[in-house]
């Protein structure tokens, strides 16, 4: 009780003194106050009886002791006049009379009557003069702060802020001091104001937040995007507020007089214009559209290298530090910019960004029509200042940008906007949603502003400042000359092209976030049709990243011959200094080796393990695909330099857009703008790199990276399928010796794609990533494999499920009319959806209406599937035409759209398909590859068209080169199309009737029309056979195969056979075994034919002409033949004849019924006249 209580008087004690404290401090403050509004009206007084008598200024002294002193210590105890938004009226008023006297004082000639002759006085009177010339700029500050009306046109000179402007510049310009006629007098006034500029430079008197201030109220953003014109006076005012802000900048500190304490040396006049120029940054730089609010006399100020370079450096190196001063940019609030349009939170430094590159520029040159820019940087810009703030700039803006897309695509989840354009979410991670997410007027602005970055003089005068060819370590050596040999009017220093690079791969990503129409489409298209751009930055990545490795080895011959013998012949021409490439090969193997048996590279060994180390590695070296697996990027993104990532970004990026509009006679015969030697080079280097990029550790870091590498591996990859331009040894070479099991591999991807349906791909297995992203790093033969092993494990699956999979008891039962086969089909088994998969059983009725004998074990559900589908995929039933080329490739009618069922038919052969490849039931049918890559949910282009409709593949191009005046050709964008005799006309783009081609717009008609044929005509038709498709094959099996590939995977192999393959898996009934004499001869036949009668009798056999792709193993049934015994009656033999019947087949099981024929000669014929006259058989 005793502490308890002793607490309690201590905090009694306590409370009594802070009571004491308060009423003291209160006291004060109101006995200060009390003096003050004494001071007030006396000072009032003395100014109503000054005005009135006074003839001349106040002499100095009066001045300051009876004006200014007791001014400054009323208002700043008043208990309004500084800490609210706006000055009340009575001190409005004292605020206007002192700023009047003062403006008269520095005005006058008098020494004895001039307030800043105090400057150059004695020691006591300079003291004095100092502390109330600051305590007068701050209060300008204050009042350049508070939000006061706004006057116009002469009453803006004598309005309060206008005073206050005028007297910040009066105090601040020795030049307006006039009571100086001495040189002397005039350089120690200077020394003074040095002093004066450095404490407002480092803050002293708020002044630039004050301007800030300032130019938000004053300077308003016009509503037609023009540079506002103001009144002369308001002209005058605003010109004054900028000189304000530039003086620190402009004033020169080495007129002062030596020995003076206010002189400074060159590292403090250093100090204080960069404290200055950050300063010019926070707070004038970042206001939005500065360069719209000021009138554009005044713009030159800002542009003038004295201000503009020092800006520069300050954004390039300390962005951060100033990001930490500006205000919040929610403070840019609506009354700043268009009225509606700036509601949410944008960084400031995407402001800066755009007024940076606006002042960059010439200018303005006053057209007859519109503004537009000179097209040039303004006189003495250091460039290298200048893409490196520009760069700082845009990285600052990346997060913000990176919070956007998030923001986007949780909104296009969640679907959450109501109808009035409000969002409604709240996220429990305290994310602040609503204010980063601009509208789409304040995207275009802010887009509208970084247009200029978009413009090729831009880009091509910035190229300019970058040596073509220079090495990284020898860039800072090279400098001096270059500066030497080049020379440029845009300061001085080398630009290097990552830099220049890295400004552009950021711009990718903020248009791809802010540009509302097009995205990223206007920096792609500048990039890809810059001259040289994409040859230039492919030149720094040989130079920089490539140098010392090759795609050629040190026997340039030899791999060109191993290379031609999976490839085409090609042009090469390739430069020289890749050569050396694969040297000692073998003995980076033997030292490779020899540190895995604990052994230096350098001991001696016995001729034995000499003998078998060469050996392992003559074994395990592929030379032509170690060719192609690209050194430089074995390690992924992560093994090249920092410097090296934008350019190679830039490059992927831009010519993965290129290769979208460039032709094939471009590409192959001209060859621009690589040979197809470099072209392969390009493709092998992309490939190593993504593929090994998957599976490194850093690969987070290089996401961007990734995915426009990827992009640009893509669009050579399709062009390589359309028409090879790479051997197959390069796609494989980066996985060529660490390919998985087949299993292993077919549990990741189904692992990723599960992942990617559940839209969480951050746990995707990289092997399985690769599986769906690239599966042409895996041959052929090992994804068919795979693809049998999701079908294998889906089998399983069901059948642990209960369900039938195979043919027998329980299996659906249908019974199915040969000559009406397709609608029988489509009524029994369309309804049945995914569960096709399931066993059927069919049973066939005649022409009689009598089901015919014979139980069905598969080989009668695989009679019915390939005659359904030879009635189906004729060109006569209406469904599917064949292509205009020599192939004759299927692809669905247009017009199949508007037959009755006709898409529900078109989704039903999707389902048989997919039954076929699930069943491994070859088809001997081939899609046109325009066809097949929709089912793959890839996009096509132009010159895919050639394979489509040569003719009009054929005229585009001529319209494309056309040197003439294209409206000669009297085309417009429509096109005409014609069903079942009757015509339409269809518009490629709205009013595209009334839009003729000319020589502006023939491209788009070009790649309107291509998309027209390839994509949107065949769409919904593509569509609904993939969704047929899609219930037996799920999409992400068949991502593993391209358009060829996949009409291999339904149709089979090569136009051909291995004999010795179909021989040694076929089995033999009814009599024959291997050694018979019958079945001799028939293989001494076969191996006889030419390959297209060997087709043929694949075909009679087994309804398909080509061979199973794993080889006759895994053809189901297995090929058989059966013996027909039928001898030739006596009288025939005694005159030499053989046995007439011919040879028959059931291809509902694969059996080749053959007779027993006595001669070579006989059996060749009757077996040739059997596949060429095609006959059909009953069941028997």
């Amino acid at each position: 009780r005793t502490l308890r209580e002793r607490a309690q008087r201590s905090q009694a004690r306590k409370a009594f003194s802070a009571a004491l404290l308060i009423q003291r401090v209160w006291r004060g403050c109101y006995a200060a106050c009390r003096f003050a509004d004494r001071l007030r009206a006396d000072w009032d007084a003395f100014i109503a009886v000054d005005q009135s008598l006074r003839p001349q200024p106040l002499p100095v002294n009066l001045l300051c002791d009876h004006i200014l002193r007791p001014f400054i210590f009323f208002v700043g105890y008043h208990r309004f006049s500084l800490h609210r938004d706006s000055i009340p009226s009575g001190d409005h008023r004292r605020f206007v009379n002192c700023f009047k006297i003062l403006l008269q004082s520095i005005s006058c000639c008098d020494p004895d009557y001039n307030f800043c002759s105090l400057s150059i006085a004695s020691e006591e009177e300079h003291a004095k003069w100092l502390f109330q010339v600051k305590k007068m700029l701050k209060l300008c500050g204050v009042v350049l702060s508070k939000d006061l009306i706004k006057t116009t046109g002469q009453e803006a000179t004598a309005s309060l802020p206008g005073l206050a402007i005028r007297l910040l510049v009066a105090l601040t310009d020795v030049s307006l001091w006039k009571s100086f006629d001495q040189a002397e007098g005039k350089a120690k006034a200077r020394c003074a104001l040095q002093g004066l500029l450095e404490w407002m430079v480092n803050g002293g008197a708020n002044l630039y937040p004050a301007l800030r201030h300032f130019v938000f109220q004053f300077c308003p953003l016009p509503c037609d995007g023009d540079n506002w014109n103001p009144h002369k006076e308001d002209f005058v005012i605003i010109a004054s507020a900028i000189t304000i802000a530039l003086r620190p900048l402009q004033n020169s500190f080495s007129e002062c007089v030596g020995g003076s304490s206010a002189s400074m040396d060159d590292t403090k006049q250093r100090s204080v214009e960069g404290k200055a120029a950050e300063h010019l940054c926070k707070y004038i730089f970042t206001i939005p559209f500065i360069t719209k609010r000021l009138p554009a006399a005044i713009l030159p100020a800002l542009q003038h290298s004295s201000v503009y370079i020092p800006c520069l450096q300050a954004f390039g190196t300390s962005v951060k530090s100033l990001c930490e001063i500006v205000p919040s940019p929610s403070s840019f609030s609506g009354q700043y910019v268009h009225p509606g349009t700036l509601s949410v939170e944008t960084p400031w430094s995407a402001w800066a960004l755009a007024n940076v590159v606006t002042l960059a520029l010439g200018p303005f040159q006053k057209n007859t029509e519109i503004n537009t820019f000179s097209g040039q940087f303004i006189t003495g810009l250091d460039c290298v200042a200048y893409v490196k703030a520009v760069c700082s700039l845009l990285e600052h803006m990346v997060p913000w940008i990176d919070s956007l897309q998030m923001f986007q695509k949780k909104i296009s989840d969640s679907e959450e906007m109501d109808r009035s354009g409000s969002w409604n979410i709240d996220f429990t991670d305290g994310e602040k949603i609503g204010r980063i997410f601009p509208d789409n007027k304040l995207k275009i602005l802010l887009i509208e502003q970084f247009g200029t970055l978009c413009q090729q003089w831009h880009l091509k005068q910035l190229l300019e400042r970058a040596p073509r060819r220079c090495r990284l370590q020898d860039a800072e050596n090279d400098k001096a000359e270059i500066s030497m040999d080049l020379a440029y009017p845009y300061g001085k220093g080398v630009l290097n092209l990552p830099d220049i690079a890295k400004i552009y791969v950021y711009l990718l990503t903020i248009f791809s976030a802010l540009n509302p129409v097009g995205g990223a489409l206007p920096v792609l298209n500048l990039l890809a049709f810059t001259q040289d751009l994409i040859v230039q930055l492919w030149e720094w990545i040989e130079e920089n990243v490539l140098f010392g490795s090759s795609i050629l080895a040190q026997n340039s011959a030899k791999l060109s011959s191993l290379t031609n013998q999976d490839s085409q012949p090609r042009k090469t021409g390739f430069s020289t200094k890749y050569e050396g490439f694969g040297r000692n090969f073998s003995s980076k193997w033997v030292s490779a080796l020899s540190k895995m048996k604990g052994k230096s590279s350098n001991a001696e060994s016995s001729d034995v393990e000499k003998i078998y180390l060469e050996k392992e590695a003559a074994r395990n070296w592929n030379p032509v695909s170690e060719m192609w697996n690209i050194e430089p990027f074995k390690k992924g993104p992560g093994g090249i330099s920092e410097s090296a990532v934008p350019v190679l970004h830039l490059f992927c990026a831009s010519y993965g857009h290129l290769l979208l509009v460039l032709d094939d006679e471009e590409f192959y015969e001209r060859q621009v703008p690589f040979t197809l030697e470099q072209q392969r080079y390009i493709a092998a280097s992309l490939n190593t790199m993504i593929y090994n990029g998957i599976f490194s550790s850093s690969k987070r870091e290089f996401t961007s990276l990734m995915e426009m590498s990827t992009r640009c591996l893509h669009s050579l990859y399709m062009r390589d399928c359309r028409h090879n331009f790479c051997p197959p040894s390069l796609w494989l070479a980066p996985a060529a010796t660490d390919r998985p099991p087949i299993a292993a591999a077919a549990r990741a991807h189904e692992v990723a794609a599960s992942s990617a349906r559940m839209g969480d791909v951050s746990q995707v297995p990289s092997l399985g990533f690769v599986l769906n992203k690239f599966p042409h790093i895996w041959p052929f033969e090992e994804r068919v494999q795979i693809f049998r092993e999701f079908v294998k494990v889906d089998r399983t699956h069901r059948k642990m499920a209960g369900e039938v999979i195979g043919p027998g008891p329980g299996s659906m039962e249908i019974a199915i009319r040969r000559d009406h086969i397709v609608e029988d089909g489509f009524t029994q088994l369309n309804p049945l959806g995914a569960k096709l998969k399931l066993g059927i059983n069919v049973s066939f009725v005649n022409e009689h209406g009598l089901s015919e004998a014979g139980l069905d074990y598969g080989g009668l559900f695989k009679e019915f599937l390939t005659d359904l589908a030879k009635a189906a995929f004729d060109p006569s039933y209406g469904l599917f035409i064949q292509s205009a080329t020599d192939e004759g490739l299927l692809f669905p009618y247009s017009a199949a759209a508007n037959l009755g069922q006709g898409l529900q038919m078109i989704e039903f052969l999707g389902r048989i398909v997919g039954k076929a490849l699930y069943e491994g039931i070859l088809l001997d049918y081939t899609f046109s590859h325009v066809f097949v890559w929709k089912l793959l949910g890839r996009y096509s282009f132009m010159d895919e068209l050639s394979a489509l409709d040569p003719e009009l593949h054929r005229n585009l191009i001529y319209l494309k080169h056309y040197d003439g005046d294209a409206r000669d050709l009297a085309l417009d964008f429509t096109v005409t199309e014609e069903s079942f005799g009757k015509r339409s006309i269809v518009e490629l783009k709205c009013g595209g009737a009334d839009i003729l081609v000319t020589n502006e717009n023939k491209m788009q008609y070009v790649h309107a029309m291509a998309d027209y044929k390839l994509n949107q005509q065949i769409k919904p038709l593509a569509n609904a056979f993939l969704r047929g498709l899609s219930d037996i094959i799920p999409p992400a099996w068949l991502g593993l195969f391209n358009a060829r590939e996949f009409n291999q995977l339904l149709s089979g192999g090569e136009h051909d056979f291995n004999v010795d393959d179909l021989k040694a898996n076929t089995r033999y009934t009814g009599g024959y075994t291997e050694n018979s004499r019958v079945v001799k001869l028939f293989w001494e036949v076969v191996r006889g034919f030419e390959p297209e009668e060997r087709c043929a009798l694949l075909k009679f056999v087994t309804s398909c002409s080509r061979a199973p792709l794993l080889g006759f193993r895994h053809l189901q049934p297995a090929f058989t033949i059966h013996k027909v015994s039928c001898d030739a009656p006596i009288w025939a033999m005694l005159g030499g004849q053989d046995v007439e019947r011919l040879p028959s087949a059931s291809t509902c099981y694969n059996t080749l019924k053959l007779p027993t024929y006595k001669r070579i000669s006989t059996l060749k014929n009757k077996l040739q006249y059997a596949i060429q006259s095609n006959p059909g058989f009953e069941l028997s």
